[in-house]
This record gives structure tokens, sequence and C-alpha cells, in this order.
């Protein structure tokens, strides 16, 4: 009888261990998705485009050419903001960006009677910056070790403002100008760009934007002695192509 009930207390004792260990296991750890606020800030260049660039008195000659449809140099552009990122694949942010001034030229001739002879020509020149707000949607496509390339979108309003303008016509002898003016227009922007996650909470952005940013124009265009002063000359849909190198820091 007696070993039975040593087997007994044996088995029960080598047993207790396990059901103690059942007893007393650890959640596992909560999994957190990536989300939060972050800051937002980037250095770039911008590459501009118009349509065109036109004036009234343009269309009171019988033939007007442009030798050249102007042009805009590069310039710089910053901006910064602040963002929410939903998951790991969706982001929103706000930013508001400073547009350097970019040197405009233009050159065009026109026949005034339509006898065949060109009358005169215009060098026109000047530059252009704007002050743009913008909110954007973005969705991350994945992540390959800390590689996360992205598409987006976004909408807003920039700030136009024409500097500078000049008017120079070398055969006749002719010098116009006009003061500098700003205008709001509606702007949308395609993005599209890569992020290298440095740390947990920075990531490096190297990004394209295709921006359209409206329309611009300048104040009324006066001669060089106050004798004519005309209506502004505009500047229609104009666009960019932007490359930024930006960072983004996660707050939490």
């Amino acid at each position: 009888m007696k070993r039975p009930l040593i087997a007994f207390i044996a088995a029960l004792l080598c047993g207790t261990p396990a059901l103690a260990a059942d007893l007393y296991v650890e959640d596992p750890a909560p999994v957190v998705a990536p989300g939060g606020w972050y800051l937002r800030g980037h250095l770039g260049m911008s590459n501009q485009r118009l349509d065109r660039m036109h004036h009234e008195l343009m269309d009171d000659v019988a033939v007007h050419d442009f030798l050249d449809d102007g042009s805009f140099d590069s310039a710089p552009l910053a901006g910064g903001g602040i963002g929410y990122q939903f998951n790991d694949w969706l982001r929103l942010d706000g930013i508001v960006e400073y547009r350097g001034k970019a040197d405009f030229t233009a050159l065009d001739r026109y026949d005034g009677d339509g006898d065949g002879i060109w009358d005169g020509t215009n060098d026109y020149d000047g530059a252009k910056s704007e002050w743009l707000l913008m909110a954007n949607a973005y969705v991350d496509i994945g992540d390959w070790y800390g590689v996360k390339p992205y598409v987006g979108a976004g909408i807003g309003a920039s700030r136009n403002t024409f500097s500078g303008f000049r008017d120079i016509n070398v055969p006749t002898v002719g010098v116009a100008y006009a003061d500098e003016d700003s205008t709001w227009n509606f702007a949308w922007a395609l993005h599209a760009g890569v992020a290298y996650q440095a740390t947990e909470r920075l990531a490096i952005d190297f990004g394209y934007s295709y921006v359209n940013l409206g329309d611009a124009k300048t104040d009324n265009i006066r001669s060089y002695d106050d004798t004519v002063n005309n209506a502004p000359m505009n500047f229609e849909d104009i666009t960019s192509h932007d490359f930024k190198l930006g960072m983004r820091y996660a707050l939490q």
C-alpha cells in the first residue's frame, strides 16, 4: 500500500510546477500600430513653366508673334508643417512653403498694320515668387529595410507675386515697367518620393512634386515717362516641377 501512495504523491509533486506555470503565464506585449503627430521640413528647387503670357494691347496689332514664349529660371524653396500618421500606410499633413524669386524672360515681335514689316520687338523680364499653403495626403507603399516609397496629392492656395517687370522695345527706344503685384490662386499638387527611416523617430525624405500654382499678374504697365498707363501683364496657368530634400520627426 505504501508504494502506490508514494508514486501518487511523486506524480502530483512533479506536475505542480507545470500547473503553476500555466497559472502565471504573462500576457504577450501588445502590438503598437505606427501613428501619431510629426513635424516636417524641406528644402528644394522649383522649375517653373507657364502656358501663356498676355496683355490686352497684343490683341490690338495685326500680327503678334512670340520668339520666346517665356521661361523661368530655377529658384530655391523652403517649407515646413505638421502632420499625422494614421497607420503604417496613410498620413496627412499641412505645409507652409516660401518659393523664392524665379527670374523670368520672354521676347516677342509685332506688325501693327499687317503690311508684312515687323515694327518692333519687346524684351520682357522680371521675377516671381510665391507663398504656398497646402494640405496633403500620402500613401506609403511599403517598407523595405527602412526604405519607404510613397505617392500623394494636395490642394491649397498660392499667393503669386510678380516683381521688377520691364518691357524694353529696342527698335523704338521704348521702355515700360510695372510695380509689384500679388494674387491668390487655387493650387494643387501631385507627389511622389521615397523616405528612409533613419531612426525610430526620424525619416529622411527625397521627394518630387508637380504643382499647379494658378495665374499671376503685374500691376498696371506704365511707360518710362508716365504718359501711358495700361492694364497689367497676365501670366496664365503656371506649373512647376519641384525636387525636395526633407525630414519628418515623430513626436510620439
